[in-house]
């Protein structure tokens, strides 16, 4: 598994630091392709942003927009 995403794995609480191999193959397959499904939709909506979206704060507003995060 990618370094970052296990960090962000155990920075959201569902796993301890360092123990994603304790996870079984089905789980750690799962929680692998939710990242890159989320990776691929922010990826996707930058290249979606129309010419008003240049601006890396511009485009930063727009994934967070499209998430709904805050």
């Amino acid at each position: 598994m990618n370094e970052q995403f296990e960090n962000l794995l155990y920075e959201s609480g569902l796993t301890a630091q360092g123990c994603w191999e304790d996870l079984d193959s089905y789980a750690q397959h799962a929680i692998e392709k939710f990242a890159k499904l989320i990776v691929k939709e922010c990826i996707d909506t930058v290249l979606d942003c129309s010419v008003e979206y240049t601006t890396r704060p511009q485009v930063a507003i727009e994934i967070k927009e499209h998430f709904g995060v805050e």
